[in-house]
């Protein structure tokens, strides 16, 4: 019987570099003029995988996004991995706003990959949810090699990364 090759499909962001990314847009918070004399605050919450941001406007706002975003982009953390919720608006006009992290993939979009994969007509290619990663088997290294290169071009909404391939 010949061996199986198989590969996961996962997704993920490292913590460790938020909470270094989050640390540097704060110095760069603290020396910029244009937020002098402000309560602009970033606030990284490891617990619930998610970034709090609170700002004393909307444009204050979206200037801090901004910084958090680049240095996010920086420290190479996948921006589609990160969920920007709605800015809220409380009292005085200050606004709010909660970045989420995407760690694994749910089960739905588990279930499109799969659906994608059996669709696409691979032959002998075998794909299982475990949880929230998927893994495809087959007997030939060649045909894991083109399902990896037709995951790739497909987009769904967050980065998708490919390990344990044997």
């Amino acid at each position: 019987m010949a061996k199986k090759a198989s590969f996961d499909i996962t997704t993920g962001v490292d913590l460790q570099e938020i909470d270094n990314a989050v640390n540097m847009a704060n110095k760069e918070i603290a020396t910029r003029y244009d937020f002098k004399g402000t309560t602009c605050t970033l606030e990284f919450d490891r617990d619930a995988s998610a970034v709090h941001l609170d700002a004393d406007d909307a444009y204050r706002m979206d200037a801090l996004l901004g910084v958090l975003r680049e240095k996010l982009a920086r420290r190479k953390v996948p921006l589609k991995n990160v969920d920007e919720g709605k800015v809220e608006m409380g009292t005085l006009g200050r606004a709010r706003l909660t970045v989420g992290l995407k760690q694994g993939i749910d089960q739905e979009t588990a279930k499109k990959i799969s659906k994608d994969i059996r669709d696409n007509g691979f032959k002998k290619v075998q794909v299982s949810i475990h949880g929230d990663e998927l893994r495809v088997t087959s007997g030939s290294r060649d045909t894991l090699q083109e399902v990896m290169a037709f995951v790739r071009g497909k987009d769904y909404g967050m980065e998708l990364s490919f390990g344990n391939y044997r």
